[in-house]
Parts: structure tokens; C-alpha cells; sequence
């Protein structure tokens, strides 16, 4: 997250970055619960119930995993400045609201 937030980096290494540590925690929180997938828009959908996060945050997320499988298996890539600060936000969210939880036993 630290990279992400660096504006020296290029907007698309930024995103890439926030992109993938989201949804590291948003695996790392799902499996904290005793829970696994392999699709990756699952974790976002799930953030309700592992983090009790409201929709502003799984639905970016979601739009983010959207905009990324677009560049990934398209090759377009569609973002902009404020995109890249609303996942910033949204990562930092998670980040924070883990944070909270429990160590496991």
C-alpha cells in the first residue's frame, strides 16, 4: 500500500498495486473467517459479512476487479485519477477494519 500511495509511480502501477492489496486482504479476511475462494470477485462480494463494510466499498472493489479483467484479458485499460483515490480509500478501509479483528487461535 505504501507504493500505491506513491504519485510518482504511473496511475496504472498505482492501481495494479491497490487493486492486488485489496484483494489480499479481502482473501486474508474471508480465510480468517474459515473461508476460501478462487474467484476473485467473491472476496469483494463477501465484505459485508467478513468486515461489515457497506456497499461504498465491495462495489468499488468490484468496478476496480472489472476495470483490471478488462486490462488483463483485453488489454484496456480504463482509469483515472479519482478511480485510483476511491481504491486507495477503499484498501485503506480494509486495512483498518482488519486491523480490529482477533488474533486466531
Amino acid at each position: 500500500m505504501t507504493d500505491a500511495h506513491n504519485r510518482f509511480l504511473s496511475i496504472e502501477s498505482r492501481f495494479d498495486l491497490a487493486y492486488n492489496a485489496a484483494h489480499a486482504l479481502a482473501l486474508a479476511v474471508l480465510r480468517w473467517h474459515g473461508y476460501r475462494s478462487d474467484k476473485r470477485y467473491i472476496v469483494f462480494q463477501c465484505i459485508p459479512h467478513t468486515l461489515s463494510l457497506g456497499p461504498e466499498v465491495w462495489r468499488l472493489l468490484t468496478l476496480c476487479h472489472e476495470r483490471r479483467n478488462l486490462a488483463e484479458y483485453e488489454g484496456y485499460l480504463e482509469i483515472d485519477e479519482q478511480l485510483v483515490t476511491d481504491l486507495l480509500l477503499a484498501a485503506d478501509k480494509l486495512f483498518r477494519k482488519i486491523e480490529t479483528l482477533a488474533p486466531l487461535k
